[in-house]
C-alpha cells in the first residue's frame, strides 16, 4: 500500500518564540553558568527568545588572556541567528569587558549587527547599581589580584566607592564554576555586613546568586546583584521589556535609571 502524500498543506506564520524580544548573548567557551542562570530569567516571560553562541577562550583569567578574545567576538556574534533582528546583544564576560573596554567590545559586535544596542556584566552592573541608588558597593570576585585591579579601577573610575573587596583568587575558569552558591552566599553577607556598604556586586559569569539573590538580600538587608543577574536585568530593559519579575531580588523591580 502506498504513502498518502500530501504536499502544500496550509498555514500560518506568526511571530515566532521572540514575539516581544529576541536577545543574543555571547557565552565564553568555558563558562558553565550564564545559560542556566538566564534560563531561570527568561522562562518567566512569555514572547522573550534567548539565542546564544560560543566564544574560545583560555581557562586561565589573566589580563592578557582576556585581551584576547577580542579578535573572535565579531564571528561569535554573526553565528547567532543571522536571519533574524536581534533587540540586544550581551557579551558574556565580566573581567574581558572592563579589560578592553566596553566600548570596544560593543565596536566587534557592531561588526557583525549594526547599531544593535550592546551589553555588557560590568554595563548590565553600572546601570542596575544606579538603579539601585547605591554608590558606595562591596565586590566579590574569583580572579587573581591582576584582574582584581582592573576591577577595583573600573569601577571607581565611574565614580563608585569600593570600601570592601573580597576574592576567592581562583584563576581556573573550569573551577570558579563549581564554587558552590553556599561559599557565594557567606562570602557576600560577610563583604555586605560593612557599614559602609550600600549593595553587593559579584563579579564573574561563572559564579552563581540569581536563584539566591532574594534570599540573601533579606538576610542582609541590602540589595545583591552579580553579573549574570545585573546582565540579564540590563539587557531586557533595552530590548523593552519592563515586567517586574518577583523572587529574583530588589532589581528585577525597577525600570533602568534614567
Amino acid at each position: 500500500m502506498g504513502t498518502d502524500y500530501r504536499g502544500g498543506l496550509p498555514f500560518r506564520l506568526d511571530e515566532g518564540i521572540g514575539s516581544r524580544a529576541r536577545i543574543g548573548l555571547v557565552v565564553l567557551a568555558t563558562d558553565q553558568t550564564i545559560e542556566h542562570e538566564w534560563r531561570l530569567v527568561f522562562a518567566r516571560l512569555e514572547g522573550v527568545a534567548l539565542y546564544e553562541s560560543r566564544l574560545w577562550n583560555e581557562v586561565r583569567i589573566t589580563p592578557a588572556t582576556l585581551a584576547a578574545m577580542e579578535g573572535d567576538i565579531a564571528a561569535a556574534t554573526r553565528l547567532i541567528v543571522p536571519v533574524l533582528p536581534l533587540s540586544v546583544v550581551a557579551f558574556g564576560c565580566t573581567s574581558a569587558a572592563m579589560v578592553l573596554g566596553e566600548e570596544r567590545i560593543a565596536a566587534r559586535v557592531h561588526e557583525a549587527r549594526p547599531a544593535v544596542p550592546v551589553t555588557t556584566p560590568i554595563g548590565g552592573a553600572l546601570a542596575a547599581l544606579r538603579a539601585l541608588g547605591a554608590r558606595r558597593n562591596a565586590v566579590l570576585t574569583p580572579y587573581g589580584r591582576a584582574v582584581n585591579d582592573v576591577v577595583q579601577r573600573y569601577l571607581e573610575e565611574r565614580g563608585l566607592e569600593v570600601p570592601v573587596f573580597g576574592s576567592f583568587e581562583e584563576e581556573d575558569d573550569s573551577k570558579v564554576a563549581r564554587i558552590d552558591p553556599a561559599s557565594i552566599e557567606a562570602a557576600v553577607l560577610e563583604l555586605g555586613r560593612d557599614p559602609r556598604v550600600e549593595a553587593v556586586f559579584v563579579s564573574c559569569t561563572s559564579l552563581r546568586l540569581v536563584e539566591r539573590a532574594r534570599a540573601i538580600e533579606e538576610k542582609l538587608g541590602k540589595p545583591v546583584t552579580s553579573s549574570n543577574h545585573a546582565m540579564a536585568w540590563h539587557a531586557l530593559r533595552l530590548a523593552g521589556i519592563d515586567d517586574r519579575l518577583d523572587g529574583l531580588g530588589r532589581l528585577f523591580q525597577l525600570p533602568l535609571p534614567v
